[in-house]
């Protein structure tokens, strides 16, 4: 089952100069970078990216942190292609609150607040990337930050073992 996903390295992870390293977690993975750039987006794209579903799930107060936060810098998005990209790339993400998160995981590894401790600054939890939830969150987020003409079809080594 071959699935695209979005990935977004949060302000958090550009300003840290972590793209790179981050990057290379998934190309050793063999999962394919299909559409890159790099955003920098304004209020009403923000709250596109994290609908009126995060205030329900979770309060308006979460929903700002998050918006506001996005908006903050600029943000790395990326569309990943691979065999369960969706399940692998959270997989290689990690859980996230960055307390939680195991070590190996991008969280884990570049991050590690706790959302008692946001909770009480009354800040976002910083950790430094964002990955599609599921099929419906990515299809919907792939389309909202990419065109159809940003994403590309190529063969890599990777391919021979998975086609």
């Amino acid at each position: 089952m071959i699935e695209k996903t979005l990935v977004l390295i949060k302000p958090d992870g550009v300003q840290r100069g972590l793209i790179g390293k981050i990057i290379q977690k998934f190309e050793d993975t063999g999962l394919k970078i299909v559409g890159m750039k790099m955003v920098w987006a304004d209020e009403e794209f923000a709250k596109k990216h994290y609908t009126e579903d995060l205030a329900k799930r979770r309060g308006e107060a979460v929903r700002k942190y998050n918006t506001d936060f996005i908006k903050s810098g600029p943000v790395v998005a990326f569309v990943l292609e691979g065999v369960h990209a969706i399940e692998n790339v959270r997989k290689i993400v990690g859980s996230t609150e960055p307390k939680s998160a195991q070590p190996g995981t991008i969280r884990g590894d570049f991050a590690h607040v706790s959302y008692d401790h946001c909770d009480n600054k009354k800040q976002v939890v910083k950790n430094t990337i964002h990955a599609s939830a599921d099929k419906k969150d990515a299809e919907y987020e792939v389309s909202l930050w990419f065109k159809k003409d940003e994403l590309h079809t190529y063969k890599t080594v990777h391919d021979m073992h998975i086609y």
